[in-house]
């Protein structure tokens, strides 16, 4: 019963925050500088009044403030984020078009950062003060210092520039092979460097906080007393510490999804990755408002659903957050 009431409230919690976050990506964009009006006339070498008066009227750009809230309200409650200025299409088409992409490298990076730093961390902790201990914090330091772009950019220098190794733009090459397992080896060697350029920011964080629990909970009494009783190093290590250790790292992890799908805009702009991030950085450009609206939106939605997991990973860790709430 608790656990349900948790949920719901939890639930309703989201809703109230997806749609507050809609309101204001509404006004931020409409109170921004530029007219989408005016870059499409200018670019179809068309701007004589009555073009523009057209353009407006087309999509609605004509009307009151709050009367273009409510029909983009009405629209959202079916995922109806209207028609592209520039592209002159569904923006729901375009959205998932791109949205695979985008989910590609985020969740593979985020996979990808939470277990190496999950276990860099550990091993730092179970040797405090020694080799992998050290390693593992000039590491951190050096990933969470250095700027994604520099990264990024360096990398493609090295492995696709001097060593021609790895592809250094695009989700796959073009006329290459479409189907079977080389088509799959070309997505693969192209997701390699924007994805790795994601995980390791990302990872440094989750090895320096895993480390500082992991060194917090293993000096705890019930440690102690498992040791005391005879339980077994890895016992200890992976079932009674780190479950313990593991809900702070969980909150960070749903914070962090957020920045995630933030630093996914820089990667895609430098590896030319055909994602959301992309799309929204030329959605910008073009002052095409229902695309940027829908990308906000989307991954409004994104950050909300990653931390009702995490709230539902609580639960099934920790039973008694669900009957504290």
């Amino acid at each position: 019963m608790h656990t349900l009431r948790y949920i719901s409230g939890r639930l309703i919690k989201a809703f109230l925050i997806v749609l507050a976050v809609a309101i204001m990506n509404f006004f931020l964009i409409r109170l921004a500088p530029g007219d989408p009006a005016t870059v499409i006339a200018g670019q179809s070498g068309d701007a004589d009044t009555v073009y523009l008066n057209q353009l407006r009227a087309d999509f609605g750009l004509d009307r009151s403030m709050p009367e273009q809230l409510g029909i983009y309200l009405k629209k959202l409650a079916v995922l109806d984020f209207g028609m592209s200025y520039r592209e002159r299409r569904p923006v729901s088409e375009i959205i998932w078009e791109r949205l695979p992409s985008t989910l590609e490298i985020t969740a593979s990076a985020f996979v990808l950062a939470l277990v190496a730093g999950v276990l860099l961390g550990t091993a730092a902790a179970v040797n405090r003060g020694g080799f992998w201990d050290r390693t593992a914090t000039a590491l951190s330091l050096v990933f969470y210092a250095t700027p994604l772009f520099w990264v990024g950019i360096l990398l493609v220098l090295v492995f696709s520039v001097e060593l021609d190794w790895l592809p250094a733009f695009g989700r796959a090459t073009i006329a290459g092979p479409d189907t079977g397992l080389p088509a799959l080896l070309d997505r693969l060697k192209h997701l390699v460097l924007p994805v790795l350029t994601l995980t390791l920011f990302y990872l440094a964080l989750y090895a320096r906080m895993t480390r500082a629990s992991m060194v917090e909970t293993l000096d705890m009494d019930f440690i102690k007393t498992a040791r005391a009783k005879g339980v077994g190093r890895a016992r200890i290590l992976f079932v009674h510490a780190l479950r313990n250790a593991v809900l702070p790292i969980l909150t960070l992890a749903g914070v962090q999804v957020g920045q995630l799908l933030s630093g996914a805009i820089i990667i895609e702009t430098i590896f030319g990755w055909p994602g959301l991030g992309l799309l929204a950085f030329n959605a910008v450009l073009q002052r095409d408002y229902n695309t940027l609206l829908a990308v906000f939106f989307v991954t409004s939605l994104l950050v909300v659903l990653a931390n009702l997991i995490v709230d539902g990973l609580y639960v099934l860790i920790d039973p008694r957050t669900g009957t504290r709430t």
